[in-house]
C-alpha cells in the first residue's frame, strides 16, 4: 500500500516480489480457471492495481447488497457500483466451484493467468433490484440493464484476489497509469492540485477552455483520463478518441495538462457512477474532479425522457463531499461567443448575445457528409484525425447480402453487380459466393450449424473488408433469420464506419428455380442423394424485413442491379 498526499490509501494488490508472483502463476497453472469477459477484465485491472481501492476482489453477497441498497460495503465504506464476477451454473457444477476453492482468472486475449481468487461465496444476482437502485430503472433501453439482463450469468463469485501480473496492453503504453505510477508522476513535477476530467468522447474547443478555466480558477494543473475500456455502445473507438487526446493535449498551456488512459468498463449509471469516477481519480491521485451536466448518462429510456435529471449527478457527488476526499468542480455547458471568439459558461451569457453551438447530431450529420466543420468548434488536427477514422458516406464501406434459394439468381445478381461497381470505381470490391467459401460445392450435404458456420465466416470477412472502406457483395443460402440477423449484427458491430449493410431477399420462387436448373441438384436433392437441402427437405425461411426483394422470374437482371444501384444512392454510398 502506498500513501496518497492527495488524500486516502492505496490498496496496490500487484506482486512486487518476483518470487510470490512466481509461485502464484506455478499454483495458477494448476487450478480450475474462468476466462475473463471484457468487463470482468477491466474490472480486474483496476482491482489489482489500487483503481478501485479499497476492493481487494470481487463483492461477496453481504458488500454486494450493501452497495446496490446504499452505495456502501458491508464494513460501511462509500462504493456506489457493484463489482461483480459472473460466471454460469454450467461452470460452477463442472468446476464444483464453492466457498474456499481457489481460481485462476484468465485473460481472454492471450490465455494468461493474472490473478488467483479465493473464492468467499456464490449467490445470484438480484437483476431487477440492481437495475433499479443502480442504474434508476428495470429498463432495456439503458445499456448497462440490457448487458445484466442478457448477458451477466446465473451466478456472482466473490472472494478476494492474489494478483501475478497486470493485463498485458501493447496499445498507447505510454500513456498508461497505474494510480501508484501516476501518483508519483505528480509528486515529480510538484503538481500539488489536479483537476481530473473523465471523458468516453473525443475533445473540442468547448473542451479545452473548460479545463483550462477549472484549472485556473484553482492554481491547479489538468489530468485528462478518458475512459479507454468500455463504454457506450456506438461511442467513438478509443484508438480514434486516442489520437484526437493527444493532438489537443499540445493545445494547452505548456506544463499545464497530462494525458493518462484508465482502462474502465463504464456503467453508464449517472449520478452513482460520478460519485464512482470521483473515487477512482482521488485512487489516482486528483484532487478535484469536473462533474459535468449529464455526468455518465446513456440517454433517452423506453418513453424518450433522459435516464437521469442534468444535474443529479452534482447532487449526488455534493452530498458526499466530506467522505470522497475530492473536491468536485460543477461546471456547466460551455458556448461559443462569436462577437468575442471566446467559449463562455451557457449560464454567464448576457441574454441577446449571440452563441453558436454544434450538437453531436450535427458533428456526425458533417463527419457523414463531408460538410465543413468550423475552425471555433474544433482544432484542425482533431477534425483530420476523425475524418480519417470516420470519413463521409460516399466513402464509407458497405455489404450487401443476398439471400435466396439455389439457383433463384443471386449469385448472378451478384457478379453483374460487382461488374457495375468496378466500373463505376471509387472502391476496391469484394464478392464472397457461398460456395467459395466453403471446401466442396453446393451439391454436397450440409447440415443447419454447418450452413451457419459458413455464413458467419462470410460475415467476419465482410466486416473486416467493409471497415476497410470496400464494396462487399455476399451471396450465401443463408436459409435462417437468425443467421441473417447474426451476419447482419457482425457487420454492424464490427465493420466501423462501414457497418452499412443492405439484405437483398431474391424471392424467385421455388418451382422456377427447380424448373431452370440445369445442373439437376435439385432433382438429386429430391431422390435423397443430397440432404438437408434447402428448399427441399430444409426450409427457407423468408426474410421479414428485407432492404430490397427481388425475383428474376419476373424482372430482367439489368432492372434489377439498377434498383440496387438507387438502393445504395439513396443511402448516399454511391
Amino acid at each position: 500500500m502506498a500513501n496518497n498526499p492527495h488524500g486516502g490509501v492505496l490498496k496496490d494488490l500487484v506482486a512486487r516480489d518476483a518470487r510470490i508472483s512466481a509461485q502464484l502463476r506455478e499454483e495458477a497453472a494448476g487450478l480450475s480457471d474462468i476466462v475473463l469477459t471484457e468487463r470482468q477484465l477491466c474490472d480486474l485491472e483496476l482491482i489489482m492495481n489500487g483503481g478501485f481501492s479499497p476492493l481487494e476482489g470481487f463483492m461477496n453477497e453481504k458488500d454486494y447488497k450493501s452497495v446496490v441498497d446504499i452505495l456502501r460495503l458491508a464494513d460501511g465504506t462509500l462504493f456506489p457500483i457493484p463489482i461483480t464476477l459472473d460466471v454460469s451454473k454450467e461452470k460452477i457444477e463442472k468446476l464444483s466451484i464453492q466457498s474456499g476453492s481457489r481460481l485462476a482468472l484468465r485473460d481472454p486475449r492471450d490465455d494468461e493467468a493474472l490473478a488467483v481468487l479465493t473464492v468467499d461465496d456464490l449467490y445470484t444476482p438480484e437483476r431487477v433490484k440492481e437495475a433499479e437502485q443502480v442504474f434508476g430503472a428495470d429498463d432495456p433501453a439503458h445499456p448497462s440493464v440490457a448487458y445484466l439482463r442478457n448477458r451477466v450469468q446465473d451466478f456472482y463469485v466473490g472472494g478476494a484476489i492474489q494478483a501475478i501480473q497486470p493485463p498485458t496492453h501493447v496499445d498507447y503504453v505510454e500513456l498508461r497509469y497505474t494510480p501508484s505510477e501516476l501518483r508519483s508522476h505528480f509528486k515529480k513535477l510538484s503538481w500539488r492540485k489536479v483537476v481530473a476530467f473523465q471523458t468516453r468522447n473525443p475533445m473540442h474547443r468547448a473542451h479545452r477552455e473548460l479545463t483550462i478555466r477549472a484549472a485556473r480558477q484553482r492554481q491547479a494543473n489538468v489530468l485528462i483520463h478518458p475512459v479507454v475500456g468500455l463504454t457506450k455502445p456506438g461511442d467513438v473507438d478509443h484508438y480514434t478518441r486516442v489520437r484526437v487526446y493527444k493532438a489537443i493535449m499540445a493545445k494547452y498551456p505548456n506544463g499545464m495538462g497530462h494525458l493518462a488512459l484508465l482502462p474502465l468498463a463504464m456503467r453508464m449509471a449517472g449520478p452513482r457512477e460520478a460519485v464512482w469516477h470521483a473515487i477512482i481519480r482521488k485512487n489516482y491521485g486528483a484532487t478535484h474532479f469536473i462533474v459535468g451536466r449529464d455526468h455518465a448518462g446513456p440517454g433517452k429510456n423506453s418513453q424518450g425522457k433522459d435516464f437521469y435529471g442534468p444535474y443529479d449527478a452534482q447532487d449526488l457527488v455534493s452530498q458526499y463531499h466530506e467522505e470522497l476526499q475530492i473536491e468536485m468542480v460543477p461546471f456547466q455547458q460551455m458556448t461559443y461567443l462569436p462577437s468575442t471568439d471566446e467559449y463562455q459558461p451557457i449560464d454567464q451569457v448576457p441574454q441577446g448575445v449571440e452563441t453558436l453551438d454544434i450538437s453531436g447530431t450535427e458533428l456526425r450529420r458533417r463527419l457523414k457528409t463531408g460538410a465543413p466543420i468550423p475552425d471555433w468548434f474544433s482544432y484542425d488536427a482533431v477534425v483530420k484525425t476523425l475524418r480519417e477514422s470516420y470519413p463521409p458516406r460516399d466513402k464509407q464501406g458497405f455489404v450487401v447480402l443476398f439471400t435466396g434459394l439455389y439457383n433463384s439468381g443471386k449469385d448472378t445478381i451478384a457478379k453483374a453487380l460487382q461488374v457495375t461497381f468496378n466500373e463505376q470505381g471509387g472502391r476496391s470490391v469484394s464478392l464472397l459466393l457461398g460456395e467459395d467459401v466453403q471446401e466442396d460445392k453446393v451439391e454436397k450435404s450440409y447440415t443447419p450449424q454447418e450452413r451457419h458456420v459458413n455464413a458467419m465466416r462470410i460475415a467476419f470477412v465482410s466486416a473486416e473488408l467493409a471497415r476497410a472502406g470496400a464494396a462487399v457483395i455476399a451471396a450465401p443460402i443463408a436459409p435462417v433469420e437468425a443467421t441473417r440477423q447474426s451476419i447482419k449484427d457482425t457487420v454492424i458491430h464490427s465493420g466501423g464506419p462501414g457497418g452499412n449493410f443492405f439484405l437483398v431477399h431474391v424471392a424467385t420462387p421455388l418451382e422456377h428455380c427447380e424448373k431452370t436448373d440445369r445442373k439437376g441438384v435439385y432433382a438429386r436433392a429430391r431422390k435423397g442423394d443430397i440432404t438437408g437441402f434447402v428448399g427441399v427437405d430444409s426450409t427457407y425461411e423468408a426474410p421479414a424485413k428485407a432492404d430490397l426483394v427481388v425475383d428474376m422470374a419476373v424482372q430482367s437482371l439489368s432492372e434489377i442491379v439498377h434498383s440496387i444501384v438507387l438502393l445504395l444512392e439513396t443511402n448516399g454510398l454511391l
